[in-house]
């Protein structure tokens, strides 16, 4: 690409990160310089994950866009922009305990430190049991769904909308892989928003009976009804449980918390998450639906966050605005039309490094 055309890309990706489609200005940057060779095209890149990482909080969010700002700094030192991202980055991350590799400091000062003793111990045992993890070597990161949404406001305006939202499918793995095999199978399509509460959050998922009945997971992942044994102490199995029994265990503490455009888990109690899901609008996000240390989640509820909306809040916002009636089921259908995964979170290890930005 001529020395222009990437300028040009460039000012057209700031732009769009002005306007906050950070998915739009990655897609532009990867056309642009494919093999993120170029300092600005660095810089752009972790800028936009950068935001990403501050809606999502997701911690690999954060080390992939700080990863993308150190190589900016390191190809050219005298960036004044790329060091200034890189230096709040390490800031806010350090803020958020989140560490800048997923591997901690082994050596401090020559001296091993606790981590170091622990991989010493740990890299013994991997070596005993290396044929027990041939094949388990994959890896996740943030997948992408583009949610298409119909709904008629209360001046009674039609809008068809799309709604761009990660999927943590490393913090939230069952999750994520639950909600994809789903809305591959078209499950999703055609199901409504049959809750929806102003400033708190649109919930969705019962592709059952649309009313909040019903719903279940895609597959068998150890769970009916939020137990793993029957009342006999028989183990609960795909055969033996109904299909409309099929749960999820719960993934609350992972770290990921309610914040503005969080997609999470809706459940009846402990273990019994299935296919519906609720994503908070702007405002005040539920944080005592957050897991916490201590918290028996047995009797309170914790819910288990796995996305959020990174383009298209604005349409969230509105659709939690809609009249409803006693049961907070809206007077005019909300409807998901589809549910198309752009990126499905795995990481292919054969991959360069460059792409997975």
């Amino acid at each position: 690409m001529a020395d222009a055309d990437m300028a040009a890309s460039w000012k057209d990706a700031e732009k769009m990160l002005d306007k906050g489609k950070t998915e739009g200005a990655l897609e532009l940057l990867r056309k642009a310089d494919p093999n993120g060779t170029e300092v600005t095209t660095l810089r752009l890149a972790g800028k936009a994950i950068f935001i990403q990482a501050g809606k999502s909080g997701s911690g690999s969010e954060y080390r992939k866009a700080a990863k993308l700002l150190r190589d900016a700094v390191t190809k050219n030192p005298r960036d004044k922009q790329a060091n200034s991202l890189y230096n709040q980055i390490r800031n806010e991350m350090q803020d958020k305990r989140i560490s800048e590799t997923v591997i901690p400091r082994l050596i401090n000062n020559g001296t091993p430190t606790p981590a170091g003793l622990f991989a010493v111990t740990a890299a013994l045992l991997l070596i005993l049991g290396t044929v027990q993890y041939i094949g388990s070597n994959e890896e996740f990161e943030d997948g992408e769904a583009i949610m298409r949404i119909t709904w008629t406001d209360n001046a009674g305006v039609y809008h068809d909308e799309n709604i761009t939202i990660a999927l943590h499918r490393a913090e939230a793995p069952l999750h994520v892989e639950n909600f994809i095999l789903l809305s591959e199978s078209g499950r999703y399509n055609d199901v409504i928003f049959h809750r929806v509460i102003s400033n708190f959050m649109i919930q969705s998922g019962d592709f059952e009976f649309n009313n909040g009945q019903g719903g279940y997971t895609a597959k068998w992942y150890g769970y009916c009804n939020g137990k793993t044994t029957n009342s006999n102490g028989e183990d609960y199995n795909a055969d033996n449980c109904p299909l409309s029994q099929w749960s999820l265990p719960g993934e609350h503490t992972n770290g990921l918390k309610h914040k503005e455009g969080s997609l999470a888990a809706a459940h009846s109690g402990l273990n019994t998450d299935g296919s519906q899901f609720y994503i908070v609008p702007s405002g005040d996000p539920p944080s005592y639906l957050d897991w916490t240390s201590g918290k028996d989640c047995s009797s309170q509820s914790c819910h288990t966050v796995y996305g959020t909306v990174t383009d298209g809040l604005e349409f969230i916002d509105a659709i939690s605005k809609v009249q409803t009636s006693g049961s907070d089921k809206p007077n005019n259908d909300v409807t998901i039309r589809s549910i198309i995964i752009t990126d499905d979170g795995v990481i292919d290890s054969d991959e360069p490094w460059y792409q997975f930005w």
